[in-house]
């Protein structure tokens, strides 16, 4: 609030956002925010691992859906601390009552919580591009059977011991000339690269009957 109060809203917000936030993203600016208050206070952070997704995916809130800068910082801070798809649900249906049927734009913000969350469970706290491949971490309790699966399932993918990563070549529209994956496509082929090569197997359905 101290920053908000020094730069404006304005700035943390809409198009010209610099500084910590700009360096940082927004939720985990929030979180570094809240550990910081938490540390002064001498309380123990609690709370659920940060994930940190940066995939060119436009997402966010248009001014012309919540209009003020206070209610834009209210709603991506409850997106950004909502941690389970009931939360998330949550402040779906809070958005749509307020300001109506979600924008594009929107939906991809949900989405990217949604995913974060899924992230989150798999034991995955970093999804970004670096160069022409995308990041995937921490990949240090990746067992050879998964790294089998990777490799099998993804041409060129690799695992980096020094980043305790994995590196999977960005995908394409096409596997010939095609554009790279961008938005909504390039969030779910992210979302399956968690579930098939780091989240928990699932137990076998059914028994003896």
């Amino acid at each position: 609030m101290k920053d908000l109060e020094i730069r404006g809203a304005g700035n943390l917000l809409g198009g010209e956002q610099s500084g910590h936030i700009a360096g940082v993203g927004f939720d985990l600016y929030l979180r570094m925010v809240g550990e910081a208050v938490a540390d002064f206070k001498g309380e123990e952070d609690t709370g659920p691992a940060e994930v940190k997704v940066e995939l060119p995916v436009n997402a966010h809130l248009p001014h012309d859906y919540v209009p003020g800068e206070r209610l834009r910082l209210e709603m991506y801070r409850s997106l950004a601390t909502a941690t389970d798809d009931a939360a998330v649900d949550a402040v779906v249906e809070e958005m749509q009552d307020r300001y109506g049927p979600l924008p594009e734009p929107v939906q991809a913000l949900v989405a990217v919580a949604r995913f974060r969350n899924r992230a989150r469970a798999a034991g995955v706290t970093e999804v970004m591009l670096l160069g022409q491949n995308v990041k995937f971490g921490p990949a240090a309790a990746l067992p050879e059977s998964r790294v089998l699966r990777l490799q099998r399932m993804y041409k060129g993918a690799q695992v980096k011991t020094a980043l305790d990563a994995v590196l999977i070549p960005r995908p394409k529209t096409k596997p010939v000339m095609g554009q790279d994956l961008v938005d909504a496509p390039l969030l779910e082929w992210a979302d399956q690269v968690v579930q098939a090569i780091f989240a928990p197997e699932k137990p076998a359905a059914g028994g003896q009957g």
